[in-house]
């Protein structure tokens, strides 16, 4: 799950400590668990990880799952689609998919009624194939 910045788009300190810890956890973090996990690296105030976990949202690195209230990484930042989460219940397995049919229908979907959307991110809960076959 490497992203690709530009030089542009350099890191600051806390964007990198932030980055470095969602990529050593397994599962999607919350705020505070990272808060908790950077105090010793200077980071003592939840605006600071909020600020930067949107700072790293902007810059498509990061996507915010909204049932969970966690972060996780993106596993492609070139992407331009709508990203689809499929979430197992049981183990918190989180994998990422891209449908460019379902991002064209919500665009469609956002023409017809005069919605204009900001961003569209779709969460799928279940279980795995891990954890329905065990």
């Amino acid at each position: 799950m490497k992203n690709k910045l530009t030089k542009k788009q350099a890191l600051t300190k806390n964007q990198s400590l932030v980055l470095k810890a969602l990529r050593k956890a397994k599962q999607p973090v919350g705020a505070y668990e990272l808060l908790d996990q950077l105090r010793e690296h200077g980071l003592k105030a939840p605006l600071q990880i909020y600020r930067t976990l949107d700072q790293l949202i902007d810059l498509k690195i990061v996507h915010r799952l909204e049932s969970l209230n966690a972060w996780t990484l993106c596993c492609d930042a070139e992407h331009d689609s709508t990203p689809v989460f499929a979430i197992c219940n049981d183990c918190g397995s989180v994998n990422e998919y891209f449908d460019e049919n379902l991002t064209s229908n919500i665009a469609k979907i956002s023409k017809k009624s005069g919605f204009v959307a900001d961003r569209s991110i779709i969460e799928i809960h279940g279980r795995c194939d891990q954890c329905e076959t065990s």
